[in-house]
């Protein structure tokens, strides 16, 4: 059975079938963001026609926007100005004849994992994208849980110290507070710069915070991170499972798993496996 599965950013698209453990021509074009909706659709198309093939069974598509869940209506997506409002689900119904379903790519992530990563074999799980943002997706009782608007899992909103855990456990922070670069400082903490070493285990304080208020609100059993700044991990892990293990309830901080996903193309994953969520 194959699906296809489109990763749909603020500059560029992705799309690719997914058929088992296998991830086959993989179709790729930068979105003219700027543009009228129709020309941005245009776009999204021509990448779309090059992967759907004969037997495909179903298309998911992963989104940085606010999404109706029933209607399959996207709105106000991250750098295509245009698309206020877009239909998306039917439109590719109409133009392709098999169901879609449409999701933010936060719980992409998170239900990606479920299905072909490091949150197989777990009932309840969290996805957590550590990058320019902190988004994350939640897995409750073997299927994604995305709220009644699409907003379940949007920890990064919470109130932290003076901002928010956005300000604090993601790339922001590096930028805004230290006045540097995640990647520059990756850099200079892969030649043991001293500084760089003690930022990110500043970071990882703060993360762990993020990730015990995930701990009691969802409860998980495994919270597996993405995202560029989790390319790090190994520079932050210490301090951020320091952290975690400060939780209240001991159970809890000795049972919880914390993972960096591995996944080769999962955000096309992520997508397709909205398909299988939805029949499960």
């Amino acid at each position: 059975m194959a699906v296809v599965g489109i990763d749909l950013g603020g500059t560029n698209v992705r799309a690719g079938w997914v058929e088992g453990e296998r991830v086959g021509e993989v179709a790729a074009a930068a979105i003219p963001g700027d543009r009228p909706q129709e020309e941005v659709l245009a776009a999204f198309f021509a990448v779309v026609d090059q992967v759907v093939r004969p037997g495909v069974q179903g298309i998911g598509v992963g989104v940085p926007s606010v999404v109706d869940l029933k209607t399959g209506v996207i709105y106000d997506v991250q750098n295509i100005p245009a698309w206020k409002e877009v239909p998306l689900k039917g439109l590719i119904e109409a133009r392709y004849g098999v169901p879609a379903y449409v999701n933010n790519d936060a719980n992409c992530f998170a239900v990606g994992e479920l299905y072909f990563g490091k949150a197989r074999g777990f009932e309840h799980a969290v996805g957590l994208i550590v990058g320019t943002g902190l988004g994350a997706g939640v897995i409750a009782n073997g299927r994604l849980y995305a709220g009644a608007n699409c907003g379940a899992g949007e920890f990064g909103m919470l109130p932290y110290r003076d901002k928010t855990f956005e300000d604090y456990a993601c790339g922001r922070f590096f930028k805004d507070v230290h006045k540097t670069s995640g990647r520059e400082l990756h850099e200079r903490a892969v030649r043991g710069d001293a500084e760089a070493l003690a930022i990110f285990r500043e970071f990882g304080s703060h993360l762990g915070e993020a990730v015990k208020a995930i701990l009691f609100a969802v409860d998980p059993e495994i919270v597996v991170f993405g995202g560029s700044v989790s390319k790090a991990y190994a520079f932050f892990k210490d301090s951020l499972a320091a952290s975690v293990r400060d939780f209240p309830y001991s159970i809890t901080a000795r049972n919880i798993k914390l993972a960096v996903s591995e996944t080769e193309h999962i955000a096309i994953r992520g997508a397709a496996a909205l398909y299988f969520d939805a029949r499960k």
